[in-house]
């Protein structure tokens, strides 16, 4: 076993290993119960994340430890088409080269996006190899390959033909610079400085006049009322008044409506339901016009010539200067709201009202607000499944169409001329193009010429990677549908695991998923969102290649807490490597003493208190893992793994053996090998779903004799039943050993120097643990001698250790340089005050405390509470000195 754990070699080996082996592929088994997993599918566009990494190790950490629990496990990966996105990619490509795709056209430009796919688009599946992911790669799915395409036509034309699916003009979320409309969820909001204009609106034949607040001024044009709260006692008598718009001097009416916030402004809200939701939804209610005055563009139309094409900034900069003018602006004040941009390319959402394909989900969501009501669907952690629900409640139906190329074209037919008009046919949705029209017997159709949200596809994937719409009775679907649990983060929740429960429930009459597991998302150590523009993104290529794939699997679900945020930084990364190299290390300790001894851990048999206690702590911690893994609490089983494999067996078990490790019968050492080894395999298949290399490296030289399994085929061992009296014999021990050697530190007493140790009892019972174990207490705290006494006084120029059970006496007589060691503890204790004079002056610091995140101001207390607790501990020494 080499000395240093080389995780590049290691990495590549195994994984090219298991691809070749098929270790990750499975097939139906009706003796074997299934636990399947559908990958989030990355856009072909990305290049893989932190956040990437953290959503597929997770899922490979449960998939693996599934798979070790005997289920015939499935993790099926794939990636998403991205319609707006990779559409952006490709155009920009086309622009470097002086062209824009309607130089190309739709058919040649579709077949520049397929080649770029081709050529760029599973980079993101190769960078998740790098990872380990267990993903079974002979079922690769693409939203937009043959089979995905027939379950989106097969979707569609049942929504369709059940009317569910329909057309109609409607106000929409429109992104200026996609082109396109957006459904609500892809719409992302930000906080931005801006204005709240005051303009007063003149009642008609009158002198008086409505003050109202605006952070839209340019849309003035497009009002056709002015809203108030029916409960707003300033404004009752005016409701039905008829008021004239500044400007136009079209008249208009007051309303009430109760969406109108009466804290807002002044109370009254102007009213342009062509470009703004809450106001359409008022029109809709009070019978308003709609007056459309923004086109797709983003520019005027429908004004005065004045503003007649120009884009909205230029046309507020216009409409607040002459409103000023006529003195009509009443005052300008600085104002933050929200804003809603585009998902894709962060350009502000303009609603407009357009011509799109809707699919009513009313039912839909009643079945999904049932099924997470009922439990049939678990939210891990479960406070994500009221916002579920309040939003399946007030969902609105789903805008399907995207005004893009690339994509799943809608399939509707409309029937036309010989000229290419319209006939006033049905239209008709067909896999294919029809034949002939069953209302004019017309031969000519054309198609619609838009694609389908991305979402839609999304929505199908975890019956469509099973091939449904292809072939609805197949052996993969009957097997792995339902799958097990979505891996997923917050963020898409509503945009698409509400989607695919909808989906799921309308056609295979069964949801999608039985749990969703929901993971925070990452952020600095400073708990900062990750961002290029703050400098704080961290790259999992780079961590791969400085601290092992092994390394960063372990510190990012170490930290993986459900539902919470993460904060990571380069400390997080170096302990998770440092547990490796203390894996290595600990399993080459145990080889190198096991050279020339057969069949280690065939026979396992417990001698002393010590194999009683780890057998014990193993089998305690194996019953909080595998419950911390059913909860979905990985970052708790990466905890109670690593305390166990660094404390536990490390620190006390491994130093207890070493005793019987030097020992010249081979009995006792192959009796005492045998158990560190199978404490080892046993703990190794725990850890190889979080660190599957190094756990799988060294499986592997521990069973290079036999014909054994990959550590990932291999099934879990059974636990041995231990004894909780073990653990209370151990406690004594190992008090009694931790007290020595933090008095020996404190004093500063070379671990060359053996001292003797005098056993004040205090407790009779707990004299016979030490008496039969006193050898390890020798050994381990360095003391040569122990006689036990009672009712003892303190010896002279003795240090105290105070156990729950004894009295313990070290004489130091002769043993250190008083005068030199009280100068070595001031010269410790001033540097101590220095920091607590240090940190105490920037708490004090209210400047400080204002800007500096609640972590660091953490972080800076925690030190504190260190120094003065240093300082307490030499005080006490000093005094023993004196």
């Amino acid at each position: 076993m080499e000395k240093i754990y080389n995780f590049k070699e290691v990495e590549a080996k195994w994984y090219k290993y298991w691809i070749e082996n098929k270790i990750f592929s499975t097939k139906p088994d009706k003796n074997r119960k299934p636990f399947t997993i559908v990958i989030p599918p990355p856009n072909v566009t990305g290049s893989l994340h932190m956040g990437h990494a953290l959503d597929n190790i997770l899922q490979d950490i449960i998939i693996r430890f599934k798979k070790l629990q005997g289920y015939n496990t499935l993790w099926v990966p794939g990636t998403d088409h991205g319609g707006i996105a990779t559409q952006n990619v490709v155009e920009k490509l086309l622009k470097k080269e002086g062209k824009t795709k309607y130089d190309l056209g739709r058919e040649k430009f579709l077949e520049k996006v397929w080649q770029w796919r081709a050529e760029t688009g599973d980079i993101i599946l190769e960078q998740l190899k790098k990872f380990g992911c267990s993903l079974d790669w002979d079922r690769t799915a693409f939203t937009m390959d043959e089979s995905r395409s027939k379950a989106v036509k097969k979707s569609f034309i049942y929504l369709f033909n059940k009317g569910l699916i329909y057309r109609g003009k409607r106000l929409v979320n429109w992104c200026p610079s996609c082109s396109t409309a957006l459904s609500d969820i892809e719409v992302e909001y930000e906080n931005e400085k801006s204005s709240l204009w005051h303009i007063k609106y003149p009642l008609k034949d009158s002198k008086e006049y409505v003050i109202v607040a605006t952070t839209r001024p340019e849309t003035i044009l497009g009002d056709t009322a002015v809203a108030v709260n029916p409960d707003d006692a300033r404004y009752t008598k005016l409701v039905g008044k008829t008021i004239t718009l500044p400007l136009i001097n079209r008249e208009i009416k007051i309303v009430a409506d109760y969406m109108v916030d009466k804290s807002f402004g002044t109370g009254a809200i102007k009213v342009t339901p062509a470009h703004d939701t809450i106001d359409n939804d008022i029109a809709k209610r009070s019978r308003l016009d709609i007056i459309e005055i923004i086109n797709a563009g983003g520019t005027m139309i429908n004004v005065p010539s004045k503003y007649q094409g120009l884009n909205t900034e230029e046309a507020r900069k216009e409409i607040v200067k002459d409103l000023d003018a006529i003195g009509s602006l009443v005052k300008t004040e600085d104002y933050t709201h929200s804003v809603g941009k585009c998902y894709r390319c962060s350009t502000k959402i303009e609603p407009l009202m357009s011509e799109q394909w809707f699919l009513n989900v009313t039912e839909m969501s009643k079945k999904a607000v049932e099924a997470a009501n009922d439990g049939i669907t678990s939210f891990h952690p479960k406070s994500w499944k009221k916002p579920y629900i309040v939003w399946l409640e007030n969902l609105r139906d789903w805008c399907i169409s995207r005004q893009i190329w690339w994509g799943h074209r809608i399939p509707v037919y409309y029937c036309v001329d010989e000229k290419g008009n319209r006939n006033n046919c049905k239209s008709i949705a067909s896999f294919d193009k029809p034949v002939e029209c069953s209302c004019c017997k017309g031969k000519n159709f054309v198609q619609d010429e838009d694609v389908l949200d991305t979402w839609f596809s999304s929505a199908l994937w975890p019956m469509s990677v099973f091939n449904w719409g292809e072939d609805d009775n197949n052996e993969d679907l009957k097997y792995f549908y339902p799958t097990s649990v979505l891996v997923t983060g917050h963020d898409i929740l509503y945009l698409w695991v509400a989607r695919m429960v909808q989906f799921s429930l309308e056609f295979m009459k069964n949801i999608p998923f039985n749990d969703v597991f929901i993971h925070g998302i990452l952020k600095d150590k400073h708990g900062r969102k990750m961002s290029k523009s703050l400098g704080n993104v961290v790259n999992p290529m780079v961590i791969m290649s400085q601290y092992g794939t092994d390394a960063l699997r372990f510190a990012l679900a170490q930290v993986a807490a459900p539902g919470r945020d993460l904060q990571i930084s380069d400390e997080l990364f170096l302990t998770a490597r440092n547990f490796a190299n203390k894996i290595w290390n600990a399993s080459r300790f145990i080889i190198m003493n096991s050279e020339g001894i057969d069949k280690l851990d065939n026979d396992i048999q417990l001698s002393e208190l010590a194999d009683y206690w780890i057998i014990t702590e193993f089998a305690n911690t194996v019953s909080k893992v595998k419950a911390a893994y059913e909860s979905y609490n990985i970052d708790s089983s990466v905890r109670e793994i690593y305390d166990f494999f660094w404390t536990k067996y490390c620190s006390w078990y491994i130093e207890f053996s070493k005793i019987r490790i030097l020992s010249t019968n081979l009995n006792t050492k192959k009796q005492v090998l045998s158990m560190l080894v199978h404490i080892l395999k046993s703990t190794l298949q725990f850890i190889s779903p979080i660190m599957p290399f190094i756990a799988e490296e060294i499986w592997q030289i521990l069973n290079k004799a036999s014909n054994i399994k990959t550590l990932s085929e291999s099934s879990l061992f059974e636990v041995k039943n231990g004894n909780a009296e073990s653990i209370e014999k151990m406690k004594v021990l190992q008090d009694i050993i931790v007290n020595i050697r933090t008095l020996r530190s404190e004093m500063n007493i070379s671990p060359a120097i053996k001292l003797e140790a005098l056993f004040n009892v205090l407790e009779d019972n707990k004299e016979t643990i030490v008496k039969e174990n006193e050898n390890y207490i020798k050994q381990l705290a360095k003391i040569s001698t122990i006689q036990f006494c009672k009712n003892m006084k303190r010896p002279k120029n003795s240090a105290l250790a105070i156990t729950g059970s004894f009295e313990i006496f070290l004489p130091l007589e002769g043993l250190i340089d008083t005068k030199k060691e009280k100068a070595r503890l001031m010269k410790k204790i001033g540097f101590a005050k220095q920091e607590v004079d240090r940190i105490t002056l920037n708490l004090d610091n209210e400047n400080f405390i204002k800007k500096a995140p609640d972590t660091e101001i953490e972080k800076i207390k925690t030190r504190l509470n260190e120094a003065k607790l240093k300082i307490e501990k030499i005080n006490g020494t000093l005094k023993f000195l004196e």
